[in-house]
């Protein structure tokens, strides 16, 4: 699952709220054990998500660097072919 979570800082365009929901979403997955969680779970779980999502909203508006800012499309470009590269690995294995 950890997988799915990205890097966030420092893109251009900046990185979203939603984005950020998503990958807090994955942890709080991640950590619980959970990908849906029962009924008894569920107020929870959420506001574990939300909680999450606000503290890293909170980090990544407060981060600073001197390097510039990552194109999301060199980046989706250089995953993909990270993928390609250790699944063709895995399938000749």
């Amino acid at each position: 699952m950890c997988r799915n979570i990205k890097i966030l800082f420092n893109f251009d365009p900046p990185v979203t709220e939603q984005e950020i929901r998503n990958a807090s979403l994955q942890f709080v997955r991640k950590i619980s054990g959970f990908s849906k969680p029962s009924k008894a779970n569920e107020a929870v779980f959420q506001g574990a998500v939300d909680e999450i999502a606000e503290i890293s909203s909170r980090l990544l508006r407060s981060l600073q660097t001197n390097s510039s800012p990552r194109n999301r499309e060199e980046e989706a470009a250089r995953a993909k072919a990270r993928s390609t590269e250790r699944f063709a690995t895995a399938a000749r294995g």
